[in-house]
C-alpha cells in the first residue's frame, strides 16, 4: 500500500509544483507524478541529513523540503523533456 501512497503524494507535489513554477510546464500527468515521487524522495533525503526526518506532530520542515525537490524536479525535468521532445522532433 506505500507505493499507492507515494504515487498519490507524488502527483500532488508534482502538481502543486507545477503551479509554484512560472510559466507553463508541457510535462504529461504521468511525469508530473513521477517527478513529485523523485522530489519528495530527495526532499526526504535532505530531512534526513539535517536531522530533521522525524519530529513530534506534523513534520513541517520535513514537508517544505518535499515540496522544493518536487520544485526542483520538476523545473530540471521539465527542461529535459522540452530538449527531449525538442530534438525528437526535428528529427522528423
Amino acid at each position: 500500500m506505500s507505493w499507492l501512497w507515494a504515487i498519490i503524494v507524488g502527483l500532488v507535489l508534482g502538481v502543486i509544483a507545477r503551479a509554484i513554477l512560472p510559466g507553463k510546464q508541457d510535462i504529461p500527468l504521468w511525469l508530473t507524478a513521477v517527478f513529485g515521487i523523485l522530489g519528495s524522495i530527495l526532499g526526504n533525503a535532505v530531512a534526513g541529513w539535517i536531522g530533521v526526518e522525524d519530529t513530534k506532530g506534523i513534520d513541517w520542515i520535513r514537508h517544505l523540503l518535499q515540496l522544493a525537490g518536487a520544485v526542483a524536479v520538476v523545473a530540471g525535468g521539465d527542461m529535459a523533456w522540452q530538449s527531449f521532445r525538442g530534438s525528437r522532433k526535428q528529427r522528423t
